[in-house]
């Protein structure tokens, strides 16, 4: 992952500090970088069913696979073949992806202080299991995938039940999501969150159109501070990036 950025940004936003009850992570580009994976798993994919790896790597980020399979393949557009086909990721190209910088140390801290966290992914659950295991990366009490919903994001449904999972679905709870794809953070702000954007699989701008309410590199940026004596925690968000003018 990475992105070219326009010399008119630059990430040197003042701390902040920020109390949230829950927090829900995205997996691909915010936990994990699997780029080198999938598009390694999507030329054989393509191959497979005979649609260019290029046009299928064009809107697969962020969305989920059967979702991009019933406009190019909607022969193969069922859980069972799309559960088969991601778990084969983590199993063939393990060795190709990597921790996001950061996101070891933000979960560890998360877990220590018992707070409340998920996942919210558009991955199915073969995917996000083999991948947890394969990195070796601790796994949420609660886990919202692919099959969890009708429709996946920009849909906000999947954010809408990690809050749910997290019981902490009323206006006076404040949860933030941690996203990397427009398509995301757009669910996640539909969903009534605050949203991280991470510059990590797209350009800075195509972060800042979905309008985030903050945006960093990777999660190196964040780290807990406090916990208020509840389940709540506090994040200090560092580095945020900052729009000048040309």
């Amino acid at each position: 992952m990475g992105s070219v950025e326009p010399s008119t940004l630059d990430y040197s936003a003042p701390p902040v500090q920020v109390t949230f009850d829950g927090l829900l992570f995205d997996m691909d580009g915010t936990i994990i970088d699997s780029t080198a994976a999938v598009v390694n798993h999507w030329e054989a994919v393509g191959n497979e069913i005979g649609v260019s790896p290029e046009v299928i790597l064009q809107t697969s980020h962020g969305r989920r696979s059967i979702d991009i399979l019933k406009i190019l393949a909607p022969e193969k557009a069922n859980w069972e073949y799309v559960q088969h086909m991601e778990g084969l990721l983590p199993k063939h190209y393990g060795a190709d992806a990597v921790e996001i910088p950061g996101a070891r140390s933000l979960l560890d801290c998360l877990i220590a202080r018992n707070a409340p966290w998920a996942i919210v992914t558009s991955g199915t659950v073969p995917l996000v299991t083999g991948w947890l295991g394969v990195l070796n990366l601790p796994a949420p009490a609660h886990l919202i995938t692919a099959e969890s919903v009708v429709e996946g994001k920009p849909d906000p449904s999947c954010y809408l039940l990690g809050r749910e999972r997290l019981a902490v679905t009323g206006a006076d709870k404040q949860v933030l999501v941690l996203e990397d794809s427009p398509a995301g953070i757009r669910a996640g702000k539909a969903a009534g969150c605050k949203v991280l954007g991470l510059v990590t699989s797209h350009t800075a701008e195509q972060v800042l159109s979905a309008e985030p309410d903050w945006v960093v590199r990777d999660l190196s940026s964040v780290r807990l501070v406090a916990t208020p004596g509840d389940s709540r925690v506090t994040l200090e968000i560092r580095e945020g990036l900052v729009a000048k003018s040309a």
